[in-house]
């Protein structure tokens, strides 16, 4: 019996270029309008997922910065996971790196975020891990953009924090998602799922991936489902 799903947005409930799914956005709406909760979750940073809840039409939860930040409802407090304090650090010391380099990195939205920051993959992931090695901060690459966040920070610990202020548990969740940064979501969940186009590793730990990619493989994956969220 399933009472909730938690989605990821990029790469799950969006096409190859970004763009919502239309079928998949009306899904979302038809599960929301039958009270199962809908929780959205993204390495974005909260004031977008607060838009997006509201124009999808969820019940306002979402899970934000890859973990670091969680909201139960539209009028909730907003928690925040992890140490930024130290993720700034991290990222001072990689801007001196590049910058010496005569590179400049490209920060997305630095002022909206609370626990995470993140910027354009202009520069090689891997490098960025061996420059920060020493660092209490983990490298993140969604394949939109890389991330720099608190260790043990993800949203699989954010699905363990934001459960019990639904009145509900981890396992009581349909999750579903794409990239590198869904892994422990999965794992947490009751039950996990991928689309076609997912990371490897996603594929290998889910319990069913769907035959089609992106918002399509979505669709297909909650219609399998279904019956589950109609059992509670």
């Amino acid at each position: 019996m399933l009472k909730a799903l938690l989605t990821d947005i990029d790469g799950t409930i969006t096409n190859s270029s970004r763009r919502l799914d239309t079928e998949a956005v009306e899904l979302i709406r038809s599960l929301a309008d039958q009270g199962i909760i809908v929780v959205l979750a993204s390495g974005n940073a909260p004031c977008f997922m607060e838009a997006l809840c509201k124009m999808i039409g969820t019940q306002g939860s979402f899970i934000a910065e890859n973990g670091g930040v969680f909201r139960v409802g539209y009028a909730g407090k907003l928690h925040v996971q992890g140490d930024q304090a130290e993720v700034l650090r991290a990222l001072e010391l990689l801007q001196d790196h590049y910058r010496k380099e005569g590179m400049e990195l490209e920060l997305f939205s630095p002022t909206y975020r609370f626990a995470d920051l993140a910027f354009a993959r202009t520069v090689p992931v891997e490098e960025v891990r061996s420059i920060l090695r020493d660092q209490p901060v983990q490298v993140l690459d969604t394949g939109y953009a890389i991330h720099l966040q608190s260790k043990g920070i993800n949203k699989g610990t954010a699905l363990v924090a934001l459960a019990p202020e639904l009145g509900l548990v981890p396992a009581d969740f349909f999750a579903i998602g794409d990239s590198l940064n869904d892994i422990e979501m999965l794992r947490t969940a009751g039950i996990g799922a991928a689309v076609a186009n997912a990371h490897p590793a996603i594929k290998a730990g889910a319990q069913y991936t769907a035959e089609k990619e992106y918002g399509k493989g979505f669709v297909e994956a909650i219609k399998k489902y279904y019956p589950y969220f109609l059992a509670r």
